[in-house]
């Protein structure tokens, strides 16, 4: 019994790590403006949204629309304000600065598997 209970405890601390390490790695390319970086976690469809658009991309689609957008406007800091997490679901909040304008970020991620999926991105101006 005793086995069983550590094995479901190591489970559970081995997934909730893997989750972090996703939203961990988006956090620090966003900082960094590396929309390559922020793709490597896109879904199969990603929803963006930006002032001056909405919509669902394809993978590729989205990885062109993000990096225009920091092309558009570099990155000068982001900080995450608040995280959270609901049934598989997780999702952090915070404020990107850039060269132009100050957004507030929300980003959606599910987790399947061992692995994470950004499923939905907004940039809002502050």
């Amino acid at each position: 019994m005793k086995k069983i209970f550590t094995l479901l405890l190591v489970s559970t601390v081995m997934l909730s790590f893997s989750s972090l390490v996703g939203i961990e790695e988006v956090v620090a390319a966003l900082k960094s403006g590396n929309a390559a970086q922020v793709a490597k976690y896109f879904d199969n469809t990603v929803d963006i949204t930006l002032p001056e658009k909405s919509n669902s991309y394809s993978k590729s689609q989205a990885e062109v629309i993000l990096r225009d957008f920091f092309n558009n406007n570099p990155v000068k800091a982001f900080s995450v304000i608040h995280k959270g997490d609901n049934a598989g679901s997780q999702y952090f909040i915070g404020k990107l600065v850039t060269k132009n304008s100050t957004y507030r970020t929300t980003v959606f991620m599910k987790q399947r598997g061992d692995k994470q999926f950004l499923q939905e991105i907004r940039f809002e101006i502050e």
